[in-house]
């Protein structure tokens, strides 16, 4: 039977989510965020997405000043108080953004990286819109990084089977590439052996997109 029930707004979502818990995720940042942006030089990112902050306030250690976004006003909080804790508040600038209906202003020449972490949802989002947002807030020279489910992880096919994880080949599509004003960096999908939360042995596979924009 088609359930019938309205949808929450994703505000509702997201809030009812972050409010189970007093932490949600784990508080390390996202290895592949690590892998692709250590060697980056520091300059102005923007982080969409950004949930409890974790990979914000990574990007700040490391001199980066980051625009943090996310729909829930809680996960921004917490983000905040994290990263008082972690001496780098001065450099982060949280900003609440339902990115299905608005995006950040970028400032004058853009960001030196735009990341996009595991921007999934189990409610309408507009993957490709915002990707096509982000590649417009890039600077000449910098670098739009996208890391994403390829499928659902093995432990969770049926719990994730109404969210729809847009292909490489769709992104790269959003953007408008291929195109001379852009270079794939890396453009690979990694399949990692993992545990799901019950102790299951399973897998996961994920795309990692790094395009930097020439001009």
């Amino acid at each position: 039977m088609t359930d019938t029930r309205p949808q929450p707004t994703p505000e509702v979502f997201w809030e009812e989510f972050y409010g189970r818990d007093d932490r949600v995720w784990s508080g390390r940042p996202n290895p592949l965020l690590v892998r692709e942006a250590a060697g980056l030089a520091p300059g102005t990112a923007l982080d969409l997405g950004c949930g409890e902050g974790a990979d914000a306030i990574w990007l700040a250690a490391r001199g980066w000043r980051v625009t943090a976004v996310d729909v829930s006003a809680t996960a921004l909080e917490r983000g905040a108080s994290h990263a008082a804790e972690a001496g780098v508040a001065d450099r982060i600038d949280w900003r609440r953004h339902d990115l299905s209906t608005s995006f950040p202003e970028a400032p004058e020449g853009g960001y030196g990286l735009v990341s996009l972490q595991f921007l999934h949802s189990p409610l309408e989002l507009p993957v490709e819109r915002i990707v096509r947002s982000a590649a417009a807030a890039v600077a000449p020279g910098g670098v739009l990084l996208f890391v994403g489910h390829a499928q659902s992880p093995s432990w969770k096919r049926q719990a994730h089977a109404d969210v729809r994880f847009p292909t490489a080949d769709e992104l790269l599509a959003a953007m408008g590439l291929p195109s001379p004003d852009w270079h794939v960096e890396v453009r690979e999908s990694l399949r990692t052996e993992a545990t799901g939360p019950d102790g299951e042995a399973g897998f996961r596979v994920d795309h990692v997109l790094r395009v930097r924009r020439l001009r």
